[in-house]
């Protein structure tokens, strides 16, 4: 009977630890999906839409998951299948300069045209 009791103790841990390792996926496999861009719903992300592209997405990234590739690896396999565009939040390299230095040439121009307005009077 003691051995019957463990053995159920033993199983119940089991699937505690399965389910609250299955719920981390869940979350990874979420903040990756929010971070991708879906191509067929313009301006949602993976994770907002419930497009066939999406619902695929959400199946790959977690089968990635499931061989063990991290997030920065997933990133890298998308951006070579589908571009950069699919990342909202892109790296910085000499494809994507401009476009991480184009706002703050924006604020600094912006600046100073409301410095001379306001110096003018």
């Amino acid at each position: 009977m003691k051995k019957f009791k463990l053995f159920i103790i033993i199983i119940g841990f089991s699937l505690i630890l399965v389910n609250n390792l299955r719920a981390q996926d869940t979350d990874q496999v979420n903040k990756i999906s929010k971070n991708l861009r879906c191509l067929i719903c313009q301006g949602q992300s993976v994770y907002d839409s419930q497009s066939d592209f999406a619902i695929s997405m959400k199946t790959l990234i977690q089968k990635k998951i499931d061989e063990g590739k991290t997030e920065n690896e997933i990133y890298e396999f998308l951006t070579k299948k589908y571009g950069d565009w699919i990342i909202y939040d892109p790296e910085l390299n000499k494809n994507t300069f401009l476009l991480w230095l184009l706002p703050l040439i924006l604020f600094v121009f912006g600046g100073i045209l409301i410095i001379r307005k306001v110096s003018i009077k």
